[in-house]
């Protein structure tokens, strides 16, 4: 609930009162002041607890909650007001649940539901906001509401899964290099200082290993300063405008997982515009919001240079068309929804084509990723475990070396 600071006087005493008060409306708080015998001077909410939360976003499951739930209560009948404080109730999420309450106040003060969600674009991004918009003004909010929740959860779903296929491979390449790197810097030196008392040439391949092994001990902390450096650098890099534009187009290029990255991207952008071109967005306001949903520099310099096109009069298949990123199929398939006018409905097959390819791509990455690094970690752990144990395979011809 907003918070309000107020000076005031007693009606009685006539002394001077500074002190705050929390109520829904700068009107409620007025009224609230009068019943305790104060009059007003000046009243003013305070900063930060209107407009922000204490944590900023949330998470895309509870807004894909809120979104659903929202949609189900209005189109039951029930007022907005009366449908935002039932969800700020129960809502678990404390950033959610202020952000919720800021919305209803904000539409007892005379808010549009649109207006009071843009408080918030931390929650609320311009997609959100402009599908909320367009409900508000065709009188179609429920029907609105229910498509973004579709859009979100569709959303989630493929995030879902693709952080599900990168876990695995992910976790199983960190396990081996901490298995690796102890084993050089704990074990491997424990087999060298026996070895050394041989006073015999060790096997090639056990003498690389402990070399390696005492770089590594000699010079870990430099070692791991370098790589944090590394990584530290690289994530810097791809944050500034150049490095994420040089990583977002290598990316795409890359075998594989570069197939992946661009797919994911188009369906990105296919639903985002389909979703928004239904619920009666101007396309012009439609591809700017596109522009900066679809997550890749190339794409949205494309995606501008196409709305640039269509500003000038062309077709939004025409306008796509000039840019290699988009494939002949998404081009023919707005073509045909251009022709039959119904280009939301073609966007949204492509999308769902899309997701289905990734899944199935992402299930055949992960079923060809698991024996690869079980063979990895084993090929690993067993090498150095062979070169540990090589002298002792050949002990007599190191203790009697032939002359």
């Amino acid at each position: 609930m907003p918070s309000y600071t107020y000076v005031a006087r007693d009606s009685g005493s006539g002394r001077e009162i500074r002190n705050s008060i929390e109520a829904s409306t700068e009107q409620a708080a007025i009224a609230a002041l009068l019943n305790r015998n104060l009059l007003v001077v000046s009243i003013q909410e305070k900063v930060g607890k209107r407009g922000k939360t204490q944590g900023g976003s949330v998470p895309l499951q509870d807004l894909v909650v809120f979104t659903r739930q929202l949609a189900t209560m209005i189109d039951a009948g029930l007022a907005m007001v009366q449908c935002l404080q039932a969800l700020a109730e129960q809502t678990q999420n404390k950033v959610m649940r202020d952000v919720i309450k800021d919305v209803c106040s904000r539409i007892e003060g005379g808010d549009s539901f649109s207006e009071a969600l843009q408080k918030h674009p931390k929650v609320f991004n311009r997609l959100y906001c402009s599908m909320v918009g367009a409900g508000e003004k065709g009188g179609l909010l429920a029907e609105i509401l229910a498509r973004l929740a579709t859009y979100l959860e569709n959303a989630a779903r493929l995030r879902r899964k693709v952080k599900s296929a990168v876990m695995y491979p992910t976790v199983v390449t960190f396990v081996a290099l901490a298995i690796t790197v102890f084993l050089l810097v704990k074990v491997v030196p424990v087999f060298g200082e026996i070895y050394s008392g041989f006073g015999a040439a060790l096997p090639a391949p056990t003498q690389v290993l402990i070399n390696i092994s005492e770089f590594i001990r000699g010079w870990f902390l430099v070692i791991m300063g370098a790589l944090v450096a590394i990584v530290w650098g690289w994530l810097y890099f791809i944050k500034t405008p150049p490095g994420r534009a040089f990583w977002d187009d290598k990316r795409i290029k890359m075998p594989i997982f570069g197939v992946i990255a661009h797919k994911i991207c188009l369906a990105r952008f296919a639903r985002t515009l389909a979703s928004l071109i239904r619920a009666g967005v101007p396309i012009l306001e439609v591809l700017a919001i596109v522009q900066n949903t679809v997550g890749n520099v190339m794409m949205e310099r494309a995606v501008k240079t196409a709305a640039s096109d269509i500003e000038k009069g062309e077709s939004i298949s025409a306008a796509l068309g000039k840019h290699t990123i988009f494939p002949t199929m998404i081009i023919r398939m707005v073509t045909a929804g251009e022709q039959t006018g119904k280009i939301d409905s073609m966007l949204e097959r492509v999308a769902d084509f899309l997701d289905e390819e990734i899944e199935t791509t992402l299930s055949g990455l992960t079923s060809l990723i698991e024996p690869l690094l079980i063979v990895f970690l084993g090929v690993t752990v067993g090498g150095i475990a062979i070169c540990m144990f090589l002298p002792i395979f050949k002990m007599s011809d190191i203790i009697n070396p032939p002359r």
